[in-house]
Parts: structure tokens; sequence; C-alpha cells
């Protein structure tokens, strides 16, 4: 019984994986022209033998034909069913495969005709049928992939028609050159555009999914937050921790429920969303609507540097300190202020700061966004608190 139920579960859990497989080949954006491609490759199919029919009299070697006809058959339906199924379309293995099949029909066409035949005139006999692979490695690898197969086949050909007759050849040549760059070009278009979707939906639900848990969170927990605050405060004593601590819980809880997706775009990421976590009662952070992208590794040294700057607001500004953290997107720069309401000092301190050792501005913070090509300004004076500008470019 437990044997069986295992099995059973197994079952099941191979159920749902292919039926999550299914769904994500019903939205991938390719799907229609791996569809074209095998229909491309029975109806070519067709066309070939026909053509081997219309010219059977002109054949040397009869049997030869049959024989190259019936491989290319048994090949059509292979490469068909897989290009039909998902392990043929997840990577280039069965295109590069169809691509050597391919050129090895065509050079069977010598048990058919004479290479002296075949340099003086003869059909190959494969004709437009060798063109599926070079449509295959454009789907699959795009541009290049559809140069790659292009060359190849074209190769082949020129070598079974002679390099002396390249005239007689050169339209085939740049018919298929054409037919892989295309649909490579289009093949990678739509791929990027799948991508896209793809994400799109995925910060839908995650956005939908946000939404309802804010209303859940909003109705209970940050309520129950807000009112041990109150509480807390009113009794005052030891529950005075007990308020600082549901404040705090309120105001990440907020946050979260405010946050937008984290992920950019080849490589770049949001810097709003690595900031806003950084709020608390006393840290407001303030970023634009719209996301501000920036390539990992420079998000990643700002956020590194507001930490350090905020670090320095905890240490030296006193304890009833506030701090703002504001982002400004300039265009092809980004301006980040870390501001504080504090005891402040002067720049003579600062920079004695770091000739005693104290490396948390003249490394964290300014060694950190010069290595980024950026500039940093500070401003401080004694009861006036300190403000941090970091200036850098979102290339």
């Amino acid at each position: 019984m437990a044997a069986r139920g295992i099995g059973t579960l197994g079952g099941m859990n191979a159920a749902r994986h292919d039926a999550g497989r299914d769904r994500g080949d019903s939205a991938d954006l390719l799907l229609p022209l791996w569809r074209a491609l095998v229909v491309f490759r029975v109806i070519t199919y067709g066309f070939a033998v026909f053509g081997v029919w219309t010219r059977w009299d002109g054949i040397r070697n009869p049997a030869g034909a049959v024989i190259q006809l019936a491989v290319m058959g048994v090949w059509t339906v292979i490469a068909s069913i897989g290009y039909s199924r998902h392990w043929g379309r997840r990577n280039t293995r069965l295109a590069v495969a169809d691509l050597i099949v391919t050129i090895g029909c065509m050079y069977l066409t010598l048990l058919a005709q004479p290479l002296v035949d075949i340099r003086g005139g003869a059909s190959v006999l494969t004709s437009v049928w060798a063109a599926g692979p070079v449509l295959a490695l454009a789907i699959s690898r795009g541009r290049d992939g559809g140069l790659l197969g292009a060359t190849a086949v074209s190769l082949a050909l020129l070598s079974l028609r002679g390099f002396d007759n390249v005239s007689k050849v050169l339209s085939n040549v740049q018919l298929l050159l054409v037919a892989g760059l295309v649909v490579g070009y289009a093949a990678t278009t739509m791929r990027r555009a799948n991508a896209r979707l793809r994400e799109a939906i995925a910060t839908e639900s995650a956005t939908a999914e946000r939404l309802r848990l804010g209303r859940s969170i909003h109705d209970g927990v940050l309520q129950v937050l807000a009112q041990v605050q109150r509480r807390g405060t009113a009794i005052g004593g030891e529950a005075v921790e007990l308020a600082a601590l549901a404040a705090e819980q309120e105001v990440a809880l907020r946050n979260l429920m405010a946050s937008r997706p984290i992920s950019g775009d080849r490589g770049r990421i949001d810097l709003c969303m690595l900031l806003l976590p950084l709020a608390t009662p006393r840290v407001d952070v303030v970023v634009p609507a719209e996301q501000v992208l920036l390539p990992t590794a420079t998000a990643t040294e700002l956020v590194a540097a507001v930490k350090e700057a905020l670090s320095n607001v905890d240490k030296h500004a006193g304890p009833e300190a506030r701090c703002w953290v504001v982002v400004e997107d300039l265009g092809g720069e980004v301006l980040l202020s870390v501001r504080d309401d504090g005891s402040g000092t002067t720049p003579d301190q600062l920079l004695r700061a770091g000739s005693d050792g104290h490396l948390g501005v003249s490394q964290s913070i300014r060694g950190r966004i010069t290595d980024l090509g950026g500039s940093v300004t500070v401003r401080t004076a004694p009861g006036e608190g300190t403000e941090w500008e970091m200036k850098v470019t979102t290339a």
C-alpha cells in the first residue's frame, strides 16, 4: 500500500510537472514558428518526392533515389515529432542533428546520380527540403544559428555542384542566407517579447497577491501594532520599549506592503527597492514612483554607502536625530542624499577622523562612490546636522 501510495504521488507530481510545462509551452511565442517548421518539413518532403517522380527517367540509378527518399522520409517523421515536443525545442541538439542528417541526405544524391552529372546540371534530389535545419537553427539560436545553418548547407551544395559553378547555385545560397537571417531576427525578437511577457505576468501576479496580503495585514496586524504602540506609550515605563518595537515593525510591514518587484532587465536592478527596507521610525526613505534601474554592482555599492552613512547617524548624530534618504533620477545620473538633523560636525573633524584610522567616511562612503566613477559632497556644521550627496551615472 505504501509503495503504491508513493507511486501514485510520484505520478501526480509528474502530471503536475507536465501540466506546468504544457502551460509554459502554450505561452511560448515561438511555438507558432516551430509548428510552421514542422509543416515546412512535411510539405518540402512532398516536393522532393514529386521532383524525383517527374525526373524519374533521367535518374541513372532509381534504386539509389528510392533509398535517399526513404532516409529523408524517416528523418522527416523523427524531426517533425521532435519539433512538436518540448524536448526537441528546449536546446539545439535536434537542430544540429537535423543539419548533419540533411547534409548527409544531400550527399546521398550520389547514389542516384554520378557526381559528373550533378556538376553538369542534374538536380540535387533533396531540393528545398535541405532548408529545414537552417530554419530550425534560426528559431533555436537566432541570427547566428540561421547563418551557421545556411553556411553549412550552402557549402555542401557547392561541394556537390563544384565551386566552378558558383553562379549556378548563387540564388539558392542567397535564399538560404536570407531565410536564416530573417527567421533568426524574428525568433530573437519573439524570444525577447516572450521574456518580457513572462515578467509582466509574474509582476501582475505578485502585485495582486501583495494587494490581497496588504488588505489582510492592514485589517489585522497593522491595527494591532498601532494599538500596542499607543498603549505602550501611554502606560510608560518598560512598555515604552515594547511600543518602540511595535512602531518599528509597523514601518517594516508598511514598506513591505508598498514594495514593488525588485528585478530589472539585463543585469540591472531597482535601486529604490533596495533602499526601502532601510526605513525605520527614525529613517524616512523617499523614492520616485518609477523604478531607478542601475547595474547590480552599482546599486549594491550605493546601498552599502547609505548603510554606512546611517551607521554614522546612529553613532554620532544623537539619540533623537531623524534621517532622510532621498533618491532623485536625473536622467543619465542618480542623486542619492542622506540627511540628518543631528548634532553635526565640521569638515575638519571629518578629515581628522579619516587620518586617525576611522575609515567609514574615507573608504565605506567616499571610496565606494569614487570606484563607481561618481562624486561625493558632504555638508555639515555643528548643530545643523549632516548631509551626504552621492551622484553616479546610470550607465
